[in-house]
């Protein structure tokens, strides 16, 4: 019976090692949403940043229109002008291109993010289900218990009834 009971303790530490691995696990995975949450606050205040860059090439075309006016009447002017449009188009080209990169990559941490949701669903239901076993275990074994200890009383009586016959005899 204290082998059993040792065993049942060891089983009992063995789970409670088991949930607080899995509370762990879910702890760590809570600290990696947050920092994914944190990380996609980034993408929106680079967002804002793009389109306050969108207003600044909107005005940027403003200054390109008030330096064709200039050009017309001097040909230096022109030039500059003409370079001034080039690196407009390339810093759209640019933007537009780490836009495209940033959805993707807004996109692969939603997928991850999803993806470490359902992790932490299916760990918090195998704890469940441990823990309604666990649960179940326990009510056996104190079942199981509760029995022996009848019957162990149910021998002592009549271990007594055997010594008071023994007297008689």
């Amino acid at each position: 019976m204290e082998a059993d009971i040792s065993e049942m303790r060891n089983e009992l530490q063995s789970r409670d090692g088991l949930w607080r691995r899995i509370q762990l696990e879910c702890q760590k995975l809570y600290t990696e949403l947050l920092k994914i949450k944190e990380y996609k606050d980034m993408q929106e205040i680079q967002i804002k940043y793009q389109s306050s860059s969108v207003q600044l090439t909107d005005q940027l075309e403003n200054k390109h229109t008030e330096l064709l006016l200039f050009a017309e009447s001097q040909e230096h002017q022109e030039g500059e002008l003409n370079k001034i449009r080039n690196h407009v188009y390339r810093e759209e080209q640019s933007h537009c291109s780490e836009q495209e990169r940033m959805k993707t990559e807004i996109s692969d941490l939603t997928e991850e993010l999803h993806q470490k949701e359902i992790t932490i669903a299916t760990i918090m239901e195998k704890a469940s289900l441990l823990e309604r076993q666990l649960k179940m275990e326990l009510e056996t074994k104190h079942k199981l218990l509760t029995k022996q200890q009848l019957l162990e009383f149910r021998y002592q009586v009549i271990k007594s009834e055997n010594t008071h016959l023994k007297e008689m005899v």
